[in-house]
């Protein structure tokens, strides 16, 4: 009998050592690294499992002991992760455990999407179109139906989507940039608005906006904006015309082929400040944030005419014969 309990605790040892050694030899497997010598891109589709996943895997020779993967379910379920779809960037020397790690995390490849400021909604619109591995959902709406998606219905939407780099990953969609666009202008502006000077000729939140879309046309010299913003001010107090001529030009819409004439300034469209009093009727453009600030807090002065040097600055004049040798200056000699 002693000798049968002495063979039984010898074959438990032995059972014991061969299975710690199994479950050794299962973690190194787990824990070797990933078969990618470079930076390589993998994608877990929508809806797929766990196993299906590992078995792509391992078809694709980023792994080679599918068993080890597929065993983890049973010893180790808690570290099984809900695998999330999108695209992951796999590293070389990255172990197994990281790699499954990495496909249940948010951690997905994202790309970059810039909207300059001073763009007009018609190319975000085409940026937008133009993205890779985004999904187009408003390519079919006009510009009426895609507000109304957006919660905005009957709004014009010129000058409401905030001009910036957006990131995105495969899965998502143009409205969902639109909407992260829309939701940062109108919280920018909330903002800016709340800061402005008390004597300001503007009376709404809305016409700061247009107020900061003709700034943002008008230069890309950050130190001239709060001037410009000064002669606009200064301007609109008098009861003079803005006249500004990027508002000429986006009167004109697709006519407009790189130069305004003399008849373009005269030609009565609703944007013309040549032509009209006071603001346009809407935004020109999509204003950054230092347009908005610009357009609330305008510089002091007794500037009322300003004209480009043709190097990106602008000429500014107290009077109407000082405006006119700049022109000659700047404009006609040139």
């Amino acid at each position: 009998m002693l000798r049968v309990v002495k063979i039984l605790l010898v074959l438990a040892v032995l059972a014991g050592v061969v299975l710690f050694a199994g479950y050794r030899y299962w973690e190194s497997r787990l824990a070797a690294p990933i078969a990618v010598d470079e930076p390589t891109l993998y994608e877990v589709p929508r809806g797929a499992g766990y196993n299906r996943v590992v078995a792509d895997l391992a078809s694709r020779g980023v792994i080679t002991d599918d068993w080890a993967f597929r065993l983890l379910t049973r010893l180790e379920p808690e570290s099984v992760p809900s695998l999330r779809a999108g695209e992951y960037m796999l590293e070389p020397g990255m172990s197994g455990r990281e790699m499954i790690d990495l496909l249940g995390s948010d951690r997905v490849v994202t790309y970059p999407l810039t909207i300059p400021e001073g763009w007009t909604f018609r190319q975000m619109r085409e940026r937008l179109a133009e993205a890779e591995k985004l999904e187009q959902r408003t390519a079919e709406l006009s510009d009426d139906e895609l507000m109304a998606e957006l919660g905005r219905e009957g709004d014009y939407p010129e000058g409401w989507f905030f001009p910036d780099t957006y990131r995105y990953h495969k899965g998502m969609s143009d409205l969902e940039i639109l909407h992260q666009a829309l939701t940062r202008m109108e919280s920018t502006l909330e903002v800016i608005w709340a800061e402005r000077d008390e004597d300001l000729p503007l009376d709404s939140p809305y016409e700061a906006l247009i107020m900061a879309s003709l700034i943002e046309r008008e230069t890309g010299a950050g130190e001239e904006r709060r001037e410009i913003a000064g002669v606009f001010k200064r301007r609109l107090e008098r009861g003079m015309r803005l006249q500004t001529d990027p508002t000429v030009i986006y009167g004109m819409g697709e006519r407009y082929e790189g130069n305004i004439t003399r008849a373009d300034l005269v030609e009565a469209t609703a944007y013309n400040t040549y032509v009209i009093d006071g603001l346009p009727p809407t935004p020109i453009a999509l204003p950054g944030r230092a347009a908005l600030e610009a357009a609330v807090r305008p510089a002091e002065g007794d500037t009322l005419y300003f004209v480009s040097r043709g190097d990106g600055t602008h000429h500014f004049s107290r009077t109407l014969r000082e405006h006119n040798n700049a022109v000659n200056r700047y404009i006609r000699n040139r």
